[in-house]
Order: C-alpha cells, then sequence, then structure tokens
C-alpha cells in the first residue's frame, strides 16, 4: 500500500501458503476499525470449524460481515476512510458466483467499481489456483480460468500485490 497506509491491495497464494495471515497482518498493522469481509459459506461441520477458529484468530479488534454473493454491494456499502477492510477470499467469491450461475463478466465489472470508488484501505485474498496440473473436466477449468481473471482483474487495480509461498511474502508490485 502507499506511504500513508491508505490503498488496495491483493494478496495471492496457495492453500495454507500464510496468504491470509500475512493479510492480517497487514491490516492491524493500519490504523482504524477493522472489518473482516468473510466469503466462505458454512455447509459442513468441518467448514463450520473452520471459520469458527479464524474468528477467535482474529481478536476483538475486528468486526465481521458476510459477503459470500454481494460483494460489490458491501464494498460500497462498508467502505470508508478510518476502516480497514479485509475481503478473504475472492476464490471462494468465485465459486459461491458460478454455484449461483451469476453472471461473471457483470459480476468482475460491479467488483471493479467497488474497488475503484472505496475511499478507505481493501485488503484481498485470493488462492492462486493455476499454478497446478490442469483440470481434467469442464466445470473445474471453468473454475481455474474464472479465479484467473478475477485475480488479474482485481490486481490492476491495486496498488500493491504480494504473492506469498510457504509464509514468505513476495512483491508482484
Amino acid at each position: 500500500m502507499n506511504t500513508k497506509g491508505m490503498g488496495r491491495l491483493l494478496v495471492l497464494g496457495g492453500a495454507r501458503s500464510g496468504k491470509s495471515r500475512y493479510a492480517q497482518a497487514r491490516a492491524e498493522a493500519l490504523p482504524g476499525e477493522l472489518l473482516f469481509v468473510a466469503t466462505a459459506q458454512s455447509f459442513d461441520d468441518e467448514m463450520g470449524d473452520r471459520i469458527a477458529r479464524h474468528r477467535a484468530d482474529r481478536g476483538e479488534r475486528w468486526s465481521t460481515v458476510e459477503a459470500p454473493l454481494e460483494l460489490a454491494d458491501c464494498i460500497f456499502g462498508e467502505a470508508g476512510a478510518g476502516r480497514v477492510l479485509l475481503v478473504d477470499c475472492l476464490t471462494l467469491w468465485t465459486s459461491n458466483i458460478m454455484l449461483a450461475d451469476r453472471d461473471i463478466p457483470h459480476e468482475i465489472g460491479r467488483l471493479q467499481g467497488a474497488i475503484a470508488k472505496a475511499p478507505g484501505p481493501v485488503i484481498f485474498v485470493a488462492n492462486e489456483v493455476g499454478l497446478g496440473i490442469v483440470p481434467d473436466n469442464a466445470l473445474a477449468r471453468r473454475f481455474r480460468d474464472a479465479s484467473g481473471t478475477i485475480n488479474q482483474a482485481v490486481a490492476r487495480l491495486c496498488d500493491d500485490v504480494v504473492f506469498v509461498a510457504a509464509g514468505l511474502p513476495l512483491t508482484l508490485k
């Protein structure tokens, strides 16, 4: 983010790479109110436990809002000076909009509009899913492609982009 600590940051990485921990630390280093924008949905006990663990790890300084589908509206409504938004994660949001049969290019456009107009810092977390093998089915390939397209669209609007592997950040932009 820029020298004033205000801006947009995209944190990319693989599963269990440390990207969420890194993004949370970057958010907590900024002044102001902290708002966690959760895109995960709890469809089973394991995911419910995971969500509860993450919420407990964030501590009392954090508030949470759930935005599994309406991410752009959430950013429009919640972003502001003196408030840091941490969106975790774009990859789950991608899955959610695909399962809801939403128009992906339209949703990307809405998200880009919200990012461009956000008056305070917004940090995004996303998996870089295109580093592995080519998926063996059309749905998985469509998901991989949509994730890559969304990551690129968000990266273009971010001041900083960091890739995290093995807990180590690498600045891309």
